[in-house]
């Protein structure tokens, strides 16, 4: 056979071999998701509903999805995207509990003139 046309044919199939492989992690990254869906996990469906999830059936495959006190029953294939939560924030730091700077530390931290060019002027 020609090389001119075998280099073409495993360039295909190489590019077929990739493709799969990159569906089949999305796949299964997809199915671990929805089997470890638990009470309370906000979601949002294709059709762009975001609610709650408040019951997960693994038999039948389906969701009971709580969207502002209205229970929905959802396929687990309709679920979009799992929202994760949100990093709690740390603790703001009062103005009370700020302690004012000493003398010496306001003396190290002005700016040392070295040159008669750096002082300002009487003008």
């Amino acid at each position: 056979m020609n090389l001119s046309l075998i280099l073409p044919l495993i360039l295909i199939v190489g590019m077929f071999w990739f493709m799969s492989r990159q569906q089949k992690k999305q796949r299964a990254a997809q199915e671990e998701r929805q089997s470890n869906l638990v009470k309370g996990t906000k979601i949002i469906t294709i059709g762009g509903l975001h609610a709650v999830v408040d019951s997960v059936n693994q038999v039948a495959k389906t969701v009971d999805l709580d969207a502002e006190g209205v229970i929905l029953t959802f396929d687990m294939a309709a679920i979009r995207t799992i929202v994760p939560e949100a990093p709690k924030a740390e603790p703001t730091v009062a103005v009370e509990d700020l302690k004012p700077i000493a003398k010496d530390e306001t003396a190290d931290a002005k700016e040392n003139i070295t040159s008669e060019t750096d002082k300002p002027s009487d003008k």
